[in-house]
């Protein structure tokens, strides 16, 4: 792809998302309907949404479900966070995506993520490096296809929460999908891709402090988080505490007017976009009426 190409890429996707969005409520026991999904998502538009952004694991293709999604609305623009590269080999990736973006030009964003070791083993693959995994992937997504994919553009960005994954993710994609990081981590990122790559930042939600903390300390389990976050400044006693102070930085929570403004932080950091990242495990329809309570005060941002 020309670099004209790539920054009209990138221009267009970040008119398309608008600078708030959310990712449909995730649960790993069972899924909605597509009904009620397409329901949600005409709740979320109704309530000022321009873009929904859906997960993926082993066993749930999330392509299929965005082409569901799409064909039952007009406008709303949707992003995978994340699609995971063990779900399909790189140039189905490509052409699935590439036959969505011509069927829906300019509503489609995709996210790709290396995701975990279990994954990988699940559909009989081998881990491998990260870093080097993901590179070998999207230079095969750029591999040629028989009979040739769709001629159509779309954003690609790949989920990346450490300095090289970021470093990859300027030079062989869109921009970045990094997500669960304080804003210090967002302005880091917009230094690492610099001012003509897409910088989606997946912010955490919950209902207040004390989910918001639970949240956070599900997360400090893995010890390659704590670490990222003591680079950026977070002290020991942040970690081991969960301190107030930590838990204010990484997760938006209270009303619509504390979540707007940490939406802001985050956009005033360098984020293109901010996509709100509702707790897993929760009830479809609860998590989709929390969105819809914060829809109208995040529309004006």
């Amino acid at each position: 792809m020309s670099d004209v190409v790539a920054d009209a890429v990138v221009d267009a996707a970040r008119k398309a998302l608008g600078p708030v969005g959310a990712c449909l409520p995730v649960s790993f026991t069972g899924a909605p309907s597509i009904h009620l999904q397409r329901e949600a998502v005409d709740r979320m538009e109704r309530a000022g949404y321009r873009t929904a952004w859906t997960n993926e694991v082993i066993g749930k293709d999330a392509l299929v479900q965005l082409a569901m999604l799409l064909a039952g609305s007009r406008r709303m623009v949707f992003g995978t966070c994340i699609a995971n590269i063990w779900a399909r080999p790189a140039q189905t990736m490509h052409a699935a995506a590439a036959q969505l973006a011509q069927a829906y030009p300019d509503r489609l964003v995709l996210g790709l993520g290396v995701g975990y070791p279990e994954q990988a083993a699940a559909v009989g693959q081998t881990f491998g490096r990260p870093l080097a995994t993901m590179r070998d992937y999207l230079e095969r997504m750029d591999s040629p296809t028989w009979p040739p994919a769709p001629d159509a553009a779309y954003a690609r960005i790949v989920a990346a929460n450490g300095p090289r994954m970021l470093v990859l993710a300027g030079d062989h994609a869109d921009g970045a999908f990094p997500a669960g990081m304080p804003a210090e981590f967002t302005a880091r990122a917009r230094r690492a891709l610099g001012p003509d790559k897409l910088l989606v930042v997946g912010l955490s939600l919950a209902r207040g402090i004390e989910a918001a903390r639970e949240a956070v300390s599900a997360r400090l389990a893995v010890g390659a988080y704590a670490s990222g976050l003591a680079e950026l400044g977070y002290s020991a006693r942040d970690t081991d505490e969960v301190s107030d102070r930590l838990v204010d930085a990484l997760v938006a929570y209270g009303d619509s007017t504390g979540v707007a403004a940490k939406v802001r932080t985050h956009l005033a950091a360098g984020a293109d976009h901010v996509a709100l990242l509702p707790p897993v495990g929760g009830e479809f329809g609860a998590g989709v009426g929390h969105l819809e309570e914060l829809g109208p005060v995040l529309a004006e941002l």
